[in-house]
């Protein structure tokens, strides 16, 4: 099979166009086709016009639209024979799809991968009847909706699909559309369905049996147990009570009376999904689910359901104090504690009985629950936590099953590391070494078999090789403070004297949260203002250093770069990002001072250098003023580029599992004949014309409800740091001096009571105090 250029998307519903707006995320060419053709060119247009607004987004930017072309299948099907990959993603009936099929195979090129996202039908059945030659190319591929946010992809081949075939879209789906690839046998549900439907049944069941409210029973099936907050009530919500209610029951047809979901799956359960849907209560999506929300005049009021009467009452907040932590949860002699024990008992009970039938190895169950449902540890990891001799004990006492694989396990861990390496417990007995496609480096694995070479309380540094180290945050949400300025100082100098180059990279949820505003904050009640200025002012230098450094510097960020996080990604010489990275300057609003370590100067340098920003002194400042005063984020890594966060020249990574060893290789690849960036000049600086744009700019936001009297205290200061203060069009300034501009505009905004107040209640909520 040649590389894969172009692809087709069969079926105009939302799931065609949530796989077709990823497909082009990935800079693929997509021949986006409706399977009726009353769904003509204009409809899938306005439905990319739609996804364009929808949050969260389907695309990443809005140039990634471009690439998709629209038509049917009744005038435009001949044009798949231009794609390398056709997949289909029409309605779930068999009959309708194979019908599809033979249409496909008279048009398509020889060759070609085809491939069905269906979730239930199996895939003999989807090729039965069908000639040898399709299917040697056909498999099924399982996005999980969202599309672009669901890392797992589960991969189905049938007994006479092409190894080579498989393993081409298998490996374009890992590095071009940042999916970790699970392999599943023809079965029901494949993997991470095949389990969860069970695991949602239970619970409904459970909660049903022990008379638990939903909230009651998403709190404990939720963070407790590393799930979301959702839990299960709130995820049937969320896809949709009808979709619920058909899954659960379309599962129960596909399965065997032997199968132990039909004893989870009770009619009690069904009953409730039915009332609710013939009543109109479909979930999130329509006027409510289990959850809703409702209007009183000014009044917004929670309701949930009650599941004796299965009708709406005020939403209450569960007290549980035994759901502190697994260990006293499961412990517990109450009815919260038994309800617990039963749904993760089941639910890892039938996870066991899933290996080889569903997938080869216990690793693909865990990593499909923690991709496909975003479970914080998989049903073997939680075994491991609980003890597999305490969770057979559990089993026994609440009279589920134990299946062989966890017989077996008795006396042993399902994983262990084992000469710096994790292995997991495979069906024959035998410990196996968890293995990372090539390409791939973790710095999980780096850590278990290597001491770091520089450490303190908020950072650690560690050799990856080749020359190579790696500066990893470590403090509590990868906050930033003064032991991480004081540890890359050293690093700085390490690097300098015995390696070739510096990546920044962790595989924390997110990058960097920002700066410690707990230590900023105390440090202000004390009236330590030296203090603060003195950590300002090395922040500076240190960041400044990392900029101007003798050798290659790049940042790996994924998820979250905000305040402090977004100025060290801008220090550095390259970046290489996560596609999923959400860079921002949010200083303003959420603490109430200016960005401190040198963002203002290097946004302003930025956009200044921007061929597509008018030239003269005033657009660059309104566009900063515009970008940081609103806090504005990215929301991919493309967008940190239109926004100027990041370069154009900048790397992106699609699968984050390949960041550092792509960060690596970027830092490796810069090092033959390097030379630091030369310090920017800052010519046509506005000065107090500027400031008099940001005034205005200010007004018309305080007018539109948009900002409040801090915010054009803040503001202000802002316009005066990047408008150069009192400088004149003639002056041109140097870095160290907008640096001087931007700490001294920092130190009058942080000895208000109003900028004291947004940062004690951010610490207090999480969330910016609008004052």
């Amino acid at each position: 099979m040649k590389a894969i250029n172009k692809i087709a998307v069969i079926g105009g519903g939302p799931m065609g166009g949530v796989v077709a707006a990823h497909l082009a995320n990935a800079g693929v060419k997509v021949l986006w086709l409706s399977y009726r053709k009353a769904a003509d060119h204009n409809a899938l247009t306005g439905a990319i016009e739609k996804m364009l607004k929808t949050s969260p987004a389907p695309f990443m930017s809005k140039g990634a639209a471009k690439l998709i072309e629209v038509g049917n299948i009744d005038d435009d099907l001949g044009r798949v024979a231009e794609c390398d990959w056709v997949i289909e993603a029409i309605m779930e009936r068999l009959d309708v799809k194979q019908s599809f099929y033979r249409k496909l195979d008279a048009v398509r090129r020889p060759g070609t991968a085809v491939s069905s996202n269906t979730s239930t039908i199996p895939l003999a059945k989807l090729t039965e009847g069908m000639p040898e030659t399709f299917r040697r190319d056909f498999m099924v591929t399982h996005f999980f909706n969202p599309t672009r946010y669901m890392r797992l992809l589960e991969v189905v081949p049938g007994p006479d699909s092409d190894p080579a075939t498989i393993d081409a879209v298998a490996q374009f789906a890992d590095v071009a559309l940042g999916k970790s690839v699970v392999r599943c046998n023809d079965s029901p549900g494949f993997v991470a369905n095949r389990l969860a439907i069970p695991w949602m049944a239970a619970t409904m069941a459970e909660a049903i049996d022990l008379g638990l409210t939903v909230e009651e029973a998403d709190a404990i099936v939720g963070t407790p147990m590393g799930i979301p907050k959702t839990g299960v009530f709130g995820l049937v919500d969320l896809v949709g009570v009808g979709i619920g209610h058909e899954t659960m029951t379309s599962m129960g047809n596909l399965l065997p009376k032997s199968d132990f979901y039909h004893v989870v799956n009770r009619d009690s359960t069904l009953t409730i999904l039915r009332k609710m849907v013939a009543e109109g209560y479909t979930g999130r999506q329509g006027p409510g689910g289990f959850y809703r929300r409702r209007r009183d005049g000014d009044a917004r009021i929670k309701e949930a359901i009650d599941l004796k009467s299965v009708e709406y009452r005020a939403e209450q907040t569960p007290d549980i104090p035994e759901a502190k932590n697994l260990a006293t949860l499961l412990a517990a002699d109450t009815k919260y504690g038994r309800f617990a024990a039963r749904v993760l008992g089941a639910t890892i009970s039938y996870a066991a009985t899933l290996v080889p039938s569903a997938t080869a190895d216990i690793e693909s169950i865990d990593e499909g629950m923690r991709l496909g449902y975003n479970w914080r540890w998989g049903p073997f990891e939680l075994a491991d936590m609980i003890g597999v001799a305490k969770l057979i004990a559990l089993l026994e006492r609440e009279r589920l099953p134990v299946p062989a694989l966890l017989r077996n396990a008795a006396g042993k861990s399902f994983y262990r590391v084992e000469n710096g390496k994790r292995q997991f417990l495979g069906i024959d007995g035998a410990y196996h070494d968890i293995t990372r496609p090539p390409g791939v480096i973790m710095l999980e694995d780096i850590k278990r078999v290597a001491k770091p070479v520089l450490k303190n309380g908020s950072a650690a540094v560690w050799d990856i090789g080749d020359g190579v180290l790696c500066f990893e945050f470590t403090s509590k949400a990868n906050s930033l403070d003064d032991k991480i300025i004081e540890l890359l100082d050293k690093t700085i100098d390490l690097v300098q004297q015995k390696y070739k180059a510096l990546v920044i990279y962790n595989e924390g949820q997110n990058f960097s949260v920002g700066a410690n505003l707990g230590a900023a904050l105390f440090a202000a009640n004390i009236a330590a203002w030296g203090e603060i200025e003195k950590t300002l002012a090395t922040g500076q230098q240190t960041l400044k250093r990392l900029k101007y450094a003798p050798f290659p510097t790049v940042a790996a960020p994924a998820g979250m770069a905000l305040g402090g996080g977004c100025e060290i990604v801008m220090h550095c010489s390259a970046v290489q990002a996560s596609a999923e990275s959400y860079i921002g300057l949010v200083e303003t609003a959420s603490a109430g001072v200016v960005p401190g370590w040198g963002g203002c100067g290097e946004l302003l340098a930025r956009l200044r250098a921007d061929k597509k920003m008018p030239r003269g002194p005033i657009p660059a400042v309104a566009k900063l003023l515009e970008t940081v005063t609103t806090a504005t984020v990215s929301k991919s890594a493309a967008e940190a580029k239109e926004i100027g966060f990041l370069r154009e020249t900048d790397g992106v990574t699609m699968n984050r599992y390949r960041l550092l060893a792509d960060a690596k290789a970027r830092a490796l690849a810069m090092v033959a004949g390097y030379k630091p960036p030369a310090p920017p000049e800052f010519t046509w600086m506005p000065g107090r014309s500027g400031q008099a744009l940001a005034r205005g700019m200010v007004h018309g936001f305080r007018q539109r409800g948009l900002a409040l009297p801090h915010d054009e205290v803040v503001n202000m200061a802002l316009a005066e740091v990047v408008s150069g203060g009192d400088a004149d069009l003639t002056d041109t300034l140097t870095e160290q001096q907008v640096l001087d501009l931007e700490r001294a505009a920092f130190m009058r905004l942080v000895k208000t009571p109003a900028t004291l107040a947004r940062i004690e209640h951010v610490l207090e909520t999480g969330r910016p105090l609008r004052n």
